[in-house]
């Protein structure tokens, strides 16, 4: 989840001016493009929704459960009345004898991506002022663009929560200096010496650029870091985890930081040690989403806690819209809450997860998000057929490899590309991890510099062909 990108220009006729200015103007534009940012995200009233949003925190579970169903109720009735998208089909729902009450979620159909992606002013209030909202062009997972809006009060709302657990809960504030590692081309892509990153007044923000990251750029990074004096980061699990990997490569010595945040990407047990190797200091993980239809972030007893602001969380089976028990996993639907100009109903966020009814021991009362097995697009299939989620164990052994990527490309066949470290020598051992989890499959390694990149800069562990056999 973004919410600490700084939202440099991305379009490409001005991404072109501005990687051709000196580096002191492209700091000026970064800065100024900030502010504009900042003026929507925060105001005078940030603190006082930071310290409400703390409150809230140790609310009574029932008292949770009565907000959000008056608020689901209050948002149900209006999506039902104002969205165009919604009101044509309970119309045509009517016209065909259909009585079903639009009060109760459990009438709602599950919501696609694509339908948003198709037609998204469709899902704009009529009482909305679209020209007056925020709109935001996010890719995801697959680089499609998705267009969202968002009221600047929505938007307040959203990060003040958001700044309350995640930053505050962990000791550091916005206010802050800070870094970022993320999809931003803050540099010119084939640039090979410094500046790699751009820094943001506005928001006190070093933005450094995941995509070139490489051993003979370290020193600089590193350097960059101590010399810009952040306390904290968000990142790309992916890409720091690199970058510490190299940082001990070379020798480096450690840089202490006060926290480091998890965003946007699975985050793997090998990537942790790595990171707090290299920063000596916390690392978090978070969850969501740029819809807004779910949040979440993770306290210092490292459960995921779900925001109830931010929307109203169901889990469903895989192969049919049925909400499953509590502590089943499977896809993780969200009915937004927060937005009202653009609520999404049973939204299918494309995740697989289940949800925990256990008491944290943090105190608060925020439901827990149990387990997050990554993109559904991403499971891969077994040879008898099972659907088999997070392959991280396989890079818990003691291997001596950087990074990998598995892909099947077949039901019967997996390739695996991986970054070699010095003394690599496991050919078998791999082979042996992955036909443990997904039966006698053919398995092809591929020994690479450096797993490729998606088109927003993040990193893919796990890739499923479309050529792949999912049984129903």
């Amino acid at each position: 989840m973004g919410r600490g990108f700084s939202g440099l220009i991305t379009m490409p006729n001005l991404l072109s001016i501005y990687h051709n200015l000196p580096y002191p103007l492209r700091v000026l534009g970064a800065s100024l493009k900030g502010y504009q940012l900042h003026w929507w995200r925060y105001g005078t009233e940030t603190e006082d929704l930071v310290e409400a949003a703390l409150e809230r925190d140790y609310w009574p579970q029932k008292r949770w459960e009565e907000w959000q169903k008056e608020r689901l109720g209050y948002i149900l009735n209006k999506v039902a009345t104002e969205v165009p998208y919604y009101r044509d089909q309970w119309r045509k729902r009517r016209t065909q004898g259909d009585t079903a009450s639009w009060m109760l979620l459990e009438n709602w159909p599950v919501l696609k991506k694509e339908d948003v992606r198709k037609e998204p002013k469709k899902f704009i209030c009529d009482s909305s002022k679209r020209k007056r909202m925020y709109l935001e062009h996010t890719s995801g997972s697959t680089g499609t663009p998705l267009s969202l809006w968002q009221s600047k009060e929505t938007l307040r709302k959203s990060y003040a929560i958001y700044e309350a657990r995640v930053r505050r809960w962990h000791g550091v504030s916005f206010k802050d200096r800070w870094g970022i590692l993320g999809g931003q081309m803050v540099a010119k892509p084939d640039a090979t010496t410094p500046p790699f990153w751009v820094w943001n007044q506005a928001f006190k923000q070093l933005y450094l650029s995941s995509y070139h990251i490489s051993l003979a750029n370290a020193k600089d990074y590193h350097q960059a870091i101590r010399d810009y004096e952040l306390k904290y980061i968000l990142t790309y699990p992916s890409a720091l985890s690199s970058l510490a990997r190299m940082f001990q490569d070379l020798d480096l010595p450690v840089i202490p930081l006060k926290l480091v945040i998890s965003n946007a990407e699975p985050l793997f047990d090998y990537q942790v040690d790595l990171i707090k190797q290299s920063f000596n200091c916390d690392l978090i993980n978070t969850y969501g989403i740029s819809e807004l239809t779910v949040g979440g972030s993770e306290c210092k007893y490292g459960n995921i806690h779900l925001w109830p602001e931010y929307g109203f969380t169901e889990i469903m089976a895989v192969d049919k819209d049925i909400v499953l028990p509590m502590g089943q996993m499977g896809r993780i639907i969200t009915t937004g809450l927060i937005n009202e100009d653009m609520p999404l109903i049973r939204y299918e966020v494309g995740d697989l997860g289940s949800l925990s009814n256990k008491q944290c021991e943090c105190g608060r009362s925020l439901p827990v998000l149990e387990k997050i097995e990554g993109r559904m697009d991403d499971v891969l299939i077994s040879i008898d057929g099972r659907r088999v989620g997070r392959m991280d164990p396989i890079f818990k052994a003691d291997i001596p490899i950087k990074e990998a990527q598995i892909i099947q490309e077949k039901n019967d066949q997996i390739r695996l590309m991986f970054v070699p470290a010095d003394g690599f020598d496991h050919d078998d051992v791999l082979i042996n991890l992955i036909q443990d989890r997904l039966g006698p499959m053919k398995v092809i390694l591929e020994a690479v510099d450096r797993i490729p990149r998606g088109p927003n800069g993040k990193f893919k562990a796990v890739i499923r062909s479309e050529k792949v056999v999912i049984p129903s």
